[in-house]
């Protein structure tokens, strides 16, 4: 092997954030975006609420030993629901149904877009024509439809509902990540390796998966609030979380009959939704300034 081939092939590109403590301090110092640290905190507070549900909620959630309807007040911070069960104990613990759903789902839509996208875009040719029709056919159905159809196959469950968002967001990852993966297979160092002969895993992991890592870390931000806002749909319609299991979702549906009599029991569980989707929204905003050397030069 000769000392130009040597050089011709380049080490791999870092991650736009770089490592260790240099990297922290660098993304600390690029990190000019207030609402993005709004996001972060209102996400962390949450987690930190989830995690620790039964030391922050003074009754427990399926617990019927209160009177109905009581309004906000102590010691019923949100009030008591149509069976009597607190309010306020049934969204703190039904944001670890929110967080659990959205993440896991998210996880398979990431897992499932991001090989499809790679499998497209790095072999090309056939593979990448049959992929990406469809990705194309999956795009033709608005996701909220699609997934009411697959939670309604599968059957009313919180599993099924993960899958489902999951399923129905995976093409969106697949298509970033295609486009990602064709921008770094026209560049000179992806042509040096394949002289070189590096085989395609090497040339993947080396190449081309850090490469795409900065836009797929937005995406997850992004879709983790579609996905909390997915499976409150889902819930809502008797397809996702089933009672009496607290999910958000739910609490909305079953505040339906009692809008006007106890408004509380619908205000308190949309505004947990709005506020956590809210808070990944802006972390996803923060996130992309962040990683996107386009913005950091403007």
């Amino acid at each position: 092997m000769s000392d130009a081939l040597k050089v011709a092939i380049p080490t791999p590109l870092p991650v736009t954030l770089g490592s260790g403590r240099l990297g922290a301090r660098r993304a600390w110092r690029q990190w000019r975006n207030p609402i993005g640290l709004v996001g972060a905190v209102v996400i962390l507070i949450t987690v930190l609420v989830a995690i620790g549900a039964p030391l922050v909620t003074p009754f427990e959630p399926s617990s019927q030993a209160h009177k109905r309807l009581l309004p906000p007040g102590a010691p019923y911070l949100m009030g008591t629901d149509e069976l009597g069960r607190d309010t306020f104990s049934r969204i703190v613990f039904g944001a670890r149904v929110s967080l659990q759903v959205g993440a896991l789902a998210v996880t398979i839509a990431l897992v499932v877009g991001t090989s499809l996208g790679l499998l497209g875009g790095f072999y090309g040719g056939r593979l990448d024509e049959v992929l990406m029709r469809v990705v194309d056919i999956m795009f033709a159905f608005p996701g909220i439809v699609l997934a009411i159809v697959i939670a309604g196959l599968l059957g009313p469950s919180r599993n099924n509902a993960m899958l489902a968002i999951g399923v129905v967001y995976a093409p969106a990852f697949a298509r970033v990540v295609r486009g990602s993966v064709l921008s770094v297979m026209a560049e000179p160092y992806m042509e040096s390796a394949r002289v070189m002969g590096a085989s395609d895993w090497r040339a993947i992991r080396l190449y081309v998966l850090p490469n795409v890592l900065a836009p797929l870390i937005v995406m997850v931000s992004v879709y983790l609030s579609q996905a909390i806002l997915s499976e409150a749909a889902l819930s809502f319609l008797g397809l996702g979380t089933q009672p009496p299991e607290p999910s958000w979702g739910g609490m909305l549906s079953a505040s339906r009959p009692y809008m006007e009599l106890a408004p509380w029991m619908a205000i308190f569980p949309g505004a947990a939704i709005m506020l956590v989707v809210l808070g990944f929204n802006f972390l996803g905003d923060g996130l992309r300034d962040v990683l996107d050397p386009r913005l950091r030069t403007l």
